[in-house]
C-alpha cells in the first residue's frame, strides 16, 4: 500500500470486538471503504446499519474477493480465526487485524504464522493492554535500564467469571477454551513485553476445575517458568470469580524485581468503586448471554477495552484500533504484538496446561504434536 492510500476495511466477526472496531473505522479519516461479514446475518445486518458500512456478506470469501479491500481485521470467535486468516493471505491481503489468540491449535497457529511470513504480511494481534498508559510508561522504564537487570516477575489475573461462561457457551469446542489461552494469554503476553529479550525454558504449572467444570473449562491455572537468564516468571490466573465480583472482566497484579530496582502494579481497578441500587451491567456481554443474577458493584473501569462516554467507547481498544490504521495508511511504527508474538504466547499458555495436565515440569519449546489434549 502506498503512504497515505486511504483504507479498504474488511471487518469479519460482527460480535462485541468486531462491532467495536468497526465503529471506529467509520469515524478514522483514512477509511474510504468499509466492509463487513458475520454468518450471522441478523447482528451483522444491524453492525452495517449503524456504522454506516458499504458492504456486507455472510461468506468471508466474497468479502476478500472484494476490490476495494487492502486491510483485514479478524474478529471471529477464538477457534475460528484460521480460515479467515488464511483466505486473505491467499487473496494477497498484507495488513491483518487478528484478535487474540492466532489459533486455538497449536498446528494450525503455525500455519498461520508460517503463511504470514511467507506473505511478507504485516500481521498485529489484538492485545489491547499494550496501549495503556501505564504500561507503555514501564516499558520505557525497563528498555532505558531503570530497574537494572530484571531477575523476577509475578503476574496475577483475577477475572469474573461472565467471560468464561460467555465464551464456552458459544462453541462444543472447548478443550482449548482454557483460562491461559482465552484470557491469560493477555498478562501473559504483557510480561513477556515487559521482559522482552528473555526465552523460557520450561514451566510448572497446575489447574483446577471446581466451579466451572460444567462449562468445559478450568477455574484457574497458577504456573512458573524459567528463563534462558535463569529469571523466575510466575504467571497466575483465576477467572472463576464470581458474577457478583465488582471487577467486569480483568484484575491484573505485576511485579517485577530488577538488580537496581523494583517496579510493582497494581492494576485492579480498586480505586474507583461504585456501589448502587441500580443492577449494573455485565462487562463483557455478548448476544444472548445472560449473566443469571444482578450486579450492585462495579470497579470501574476494569472493563479492558475502556469507558463508556455519550454512547462512545473510550480507553485502549480506541487507541490500539487508531494506531493500526496509522500503521496501515501513514506506516508509523506502533507498539502492536506481533504474528510471531502471538503464536509465542499460544504455545507457552498451552504449554502451561499441558503441565497441569500431566503434574510435570515441560521443557520449552515443545514439540507441537504434545499440545493437542
Amino acid at each position: 500500500m502506498s503512504e497515505k492510500e486511504d483504507i479498504g476495511l474488511a471487518v469479519i466477526g460482527c460480535g462485541v470486538v468486531g462491532r467495536i472496531r468497526a465503529k471506529f473505522a467509520r469515524e478514522y479519516p483514512g477509511i474510504g471503504w468499509l466492509g463487513l461479514c458475520d454468518i450471522n446475518e441478523d447482528l451483522g445486518r444491524r453492525l452495517a446499519a449503524d456504522a454506516k458500512a458499504d458492504f456486507f456478506t455472510t461468506d468471508f470469501n466474497e468479502l476478500l474477493a472484494r476490490p476495494e479491500v487492502n486491510a483485514v481485521i479478524i474478529a471471529t470467535d477464538e477457534n475460528h480465526h484460521g480460515p479467515p486468516t488464511l483466505a486473505a493471505i491467499e487473496r494477497g491481503h498484507k495488513h491483518l487485524f487478528i484478535e487474540k489468540p492466532l489459533a486455538t491449535d497449536a498446528r494450525e497457529s503455525k500455519q498461520v504464522l508460517d503463511a504470514i511470513e511467507a506473505a511478507g504480511a504485516d500481521a498485529v494481534i489484538g492485545y489491547t493492554q499494550r496501549f495503556r498508559r501505564r504500561f507503555l510508561a514501564i516499558k520505557e522504564k525497563l528498555t532505558t535500564g531503570q530497574i537494572g537487570e530484571v531477575t523476577g516477575v509475578v503476574t496475577r489475573a483475577f477475572m469474573n467469571r461472565m467471560v468464561p461462561i460467555a465464551t464456552v457457551q458459544r462453541t462444543n469446542q472447548r478443550k482449548t477454551l482454557t483460562p491461559m489461552v482465552v484470557s491469560g494469554t493477555h498478562s501473559l503476553d504483557m510480561s513477556m513485553w515487559l521482559m522482552e529479550g528473555k526465552e523460557p525454558v520450561s514451566v510448572y504449572a497446575g489447574s483446577n476445575d471446581k466451579a466451572l467444570s460444567q462449562y468445559g473449562t478450568k477455574d484457574s491455572t497458577f504456573g512458573l517458568f524459567t528463563m534462558d537468564d535463569g529469571t523466575l516468571f510466575s504467571m497466575n490466573i483465576s477467572w472463576a470469580l464470581p458474577v457478583v465480583w465488582p471487577g467486569s472482566v480483568y484484575g491484573l497484579e505485576i511485579g517485577i524485581v530488577g538488580t537496581k530496582g523494583v517496579i510493582d502494579i497494581e492494576d485492579t481497578h480498586r480505586d474507583l468503586v461504585l456501589a448502587s441500587e441500580v443492577p449494573q451491567g455485565a462487562g463483557y456481554d455478548p448476544e444472548g448471554f445472560d449473566k443469571g443474577m444482578d450486579r450492585h458493584v462495579d470497579f470501574l473501569t476494569s472493563y479492558p477495552p475502556g469507558d463508556i462516554w455519550q454512547g462512545q467507547l473510550w480507553g485502549p481498544m480506541r487507541e490500539e484500533t487508531k494506531e493500526w490504521f496509522g500503521r496501515v495508511h501513514m506506516g508509523v511504527t506502533t507498539p502492536h504484538a506481533t504474528a510471531r508474538d502471538g503464536h509465542r504466547n499460544l504455545l507457552l499458555t498451552m504449554a502451561m496446561d499441558l503441565s497441569a495436565a500431566r503434574g510435570e515440569v515441560v521443557r520449552l519449546p515443545v514439540d507441537l504434536d504434545e499440545l493437542v489434549f
